[in-house]
């Protein structure tokens, strides 16, 4: 594991109570002086926002993507993250992304709008403007 740059800065680990982590698992974390923190008891939903964006991220992004190394997966997440916060619309903000105000309903009317399409990550993602 390559945590030895970033240890000053991390401070606690959420985790669920799967029996797959041992109790290594939580003393080498606790060597570090990092406290290992266990999600509730019967609470499905006390991970579902991250849960949400990783499986959204696997789905869309990771499953049609060759990985080749570490700087590549930082640099495809680090465009999916800029992508899902500022272009993807968001069913529960009406079409907006959570970095972007809503769009004007008088914009979504326009018939002599033009759409073009830019691809992002070799097309595995596919942002949409209207031209004006």
């Amino acid at each position: 594991m390559a945590l030895d740059d970033r240890l000053d800065r991390v401070r606690f680990l959420i985790r669920d109570r799967d029996a797959k982590f041992a109790d290594a698992f939580d003393a080498v974390f606790a060597s570090e002086t990092i406290q290992v923190l266990l999600t509730p008891v019967r609470a499905p939903r006390a991970n579902a926002y991250i849960e949400r964006w990783i499986g959204g991220c696997r789905r869309e992004l990771l499953d049609r993507t060759l990985i080749v190394n570490e700087r590549h997966l930082r640099n495809v997440l680090a465009a999916y993250e800029t992508h899902f916060n500022a272009r993807r619309p968001h069913r529960a903000l009406c079409g907006a992304a959570p970095l972007r105000p809503l769009p004007d309903p008088v914009d979504l009317v326009d018939p002599d709008g033009k759409v073009i399409r830019r691809d992002l990550l070799g097309g595995v993602i596919h942002e949409y403007d209207q031209v004006a």
